[in-house]
């Protein structure tokens, strides 16, 4: 089903707006991907995408997001930027930087306008390559955002080694934000970090 799903128009954008909390206003929008799967109805990403990466899929479906994306941001006012989650298996294939670039370049929307979200699986990969891609994507301008900080390794050398723009604290301590003191510390802890080394959190 899913090898179908992209000739048959199945797949779907969805747009999750991100808003300063000082200013209240939207500053950008994160490119969600959905499957109107025929019978089983709405599925999320969670449940297809390991499967797309397992099957050989993730280029294809990578592609199908960027594209489209980049043209729908380029009818956003200019202070919105676009932000795209990306695979480590993307990483991995070697194609990405052309992808991306491809997709900037048929939208007409400028690189400044995009930002990719990477976890830190991606900085797990041996070899030189990911820091390389990632230094690469950087020099067009296109912003780079580390994904679900703080569970997994959470190395605070990745924030020396590669040049990210943004830290997106892990959900699992907002949602204990009311509750545990313990969680708010640690929020106020990445926040104070990112504002010292110059990135947006």
């Amino acid at each position: 089903d899913l090898r179908h799903a992209i000739a048959r128009d199945q797949l779907l954008l969805h747009y999750q707006p991100k808003v300063d909390l000082r200013s209240g206003r939207v500053t950008g929008a994160e490119a969600l991907l959905r499957w109107q799967h025929p019978v089983h109805g709405l599925v999320p990403p969670d449940r297809f995408i390991p499967l797309a990466e397992e099957i050989g899929l993730i280029d294809a479906v990578g592609r199908f997001v960027l594209h489209p994306a980049c043209r729908e941001a380029r009818n956003w006012p200019e202070r919105i930027k676009l932000s795209v989650n990306v695979s480590p298996l993307q990483f991995r294939n070697g194609n990405l930087i052309s992808t991306v670039i491809n997709a900037l370049t048929s939208a007409n929307l400028p690189p400044e306008r995009l930002e990719l979200e990477i976890t830190e699986a991606v900085l797990m990969e041996k070899g030189p390559r990911p820091a390389a891609i990632i230094r690469n994507l950087r020099t067009f301008g296109i912003g780079i955002s580390l994904d679900d900080f703080g569970t997994g390794y959470s190395s605070l050398s990745y924030l020396l080694s590669y040049p990210f723009t943004k830290i997106k604290i892990d959900k699992s301590f907002m949602l204990n934000l009311e509750s545990e003191e313990s969680s708010r510390a640690v929020i106020r802890a990445v926040i104070g970090l990112g504002r010292n080394l110059g990135l947006t959190v």
